[in-house]
């Protein structure tokens, strides 16, 4: 048995190896797959429970899949025009705050360094904003305009777009059948600590994914109603980002405050409002620690913020927009492969002889 180990090392190693390598080759194929069983792995739980209910599985998978659906739909519909409507206040309260700083700021930054401060060319700035911003009103035409010159790009959104319904659908319906026909396959001899450390990896990424992605939007709806209450005009597009970015730890509150802070300063050249901003993200940030992240996520991850980062960034770096899919799955397996490891460490005449 010992002497077989080596080769065993060296087989797994290889076969890693090897799979991270067509994984590599592999990722722009793939990427709709993942898509599509993330989708399938968050909608699993419903589906579930409706079964509990003695509803039919294919009839559940139908209601989950289409509420999934009509939400994505709605939220392209409603939050693409106010998007765009916010970002339009943005480039209109640019030309005002550089007003202010030619009229007030400069004049004293003057006086407190005494000497003179060269001067902004407001009509000239102003040209060049409405000049980048009718490009960018333009943006979807040129888009448009160049995927009708690719076929080739036309059909591949469209695959894409195709592809990931269908196959989320078949995942969810499928996806109990998928689970024991992998541990079915297993060897008998490590089938019972392959499904313990399934199920870790479970309950890691279910706390992570969707606790996480709960808590997300729970602070966008925090960030951007504050935010309105404070008066900013962007409040709904500053809250959306603090939110989505707050899957890492303190992310979203910086992001969103320093966004939120030169938006209100360009819009009120006040401190008053630059105070009720820091407030809003103060407010939502004790929320955060003391209610939503115990009450939907929990203690039981172990994703370090840090680790975290780095996996998102080591994936899209590897491969892409696939490895920024796979980064917080593949980080949940090392996590418990870790913790087992450490576990089977401190059970061994390596730590204690």
């Amino acid at each position: 048995m010992n002497a077989r180990l080596p080769a065993q090392a060296w087989f797994i190693l290889a076969l890693v190896l090897a799979s991270g390598w067509l994984l590599y080759l592999l990722a722009p194929v793939l990427t709709p797959f993942l898509i599509s069983a993330l989708l399938a792995y968050l909608g699993d739980p419903l589906v579930d429970r409706l079964e509990r209910w003695r509803i039919k599985r294919v009839y559940g998978v139908v209601a989950v899949f289409a509420l999934m659906f009509i939400a994505g739909m709605a939220s392209l519909i409603i939050l693409l025009p106010m998007l765009q409507q916010q970002a339009v206040s943005l480039v209109n309260a640019i030309p005002q705050a550089l007003d202010w700083a030619q009229q007030r700021l400069l004049p004293k930054l003057a006086e407190l360094l005494g000497r003179d401060v060269v001067a902004l060319d407001i009509e000239a700035i102003r040209q060049a904003l409405a000049g980048h911003w009718q490009q960018v009103g333009s943006l979807a035409g040129h888009v448009v305009a160049s995927l009708s010159r690719s076929g080739q790009v036309v059909l591949g959104w469209l695959t894409y777009l195709l592809l990931i319904p269908v196959v989320s659908f078949y995942l969810l319906r499928d996806w109990d059948h998928l689970v024991r026909a992998v541990h079915d396959l297993l060897p008998q001899r490590v089938a019972p600590t392959v499904a313990r450390l399934a199920r870790e990896i479970d309950a890691v990424l279910a706390e992570f994914l969707r606790g996480q992605l709960t808590v997300m939007f729970a602070l966008a709806l925090i960030y951007t109603v504050g935010l309105w209450l404070v008066g900013l005009d962007l409040a709904f597009a500053i809250g959306m980002l603090a939110g989505l970015v707050s899957f890492v730890p303190y992310l979203g509150l910086i992001v969103g405050a320093i966004a939120a802070v030169v938006a209100a300063f360009l819009q009120f050249q006040d401190v008053a409002h630059l105070l009720g901003v820091l407030a809003v993200f103060g407010v939502g940030q004790l929320l955060e620690g003391m209610v939503l992240s115990p009450l939907l996520v929990g203690d039981r991850i172990g994703l370090h913020p840090v680790a975290v980062i780095f996996a998102v960034m080591a994936g899209g770096q590897l491969f892409g927009f696939f490895g920024v899919l796979l980064a917080l799955p593949a980080a949940a397996v090392v996590v418990v492969l870790l913790r087992h490891s450490h576990e089977r460490y401190l059970a061994s005449s390596l730590y204690a002889p």
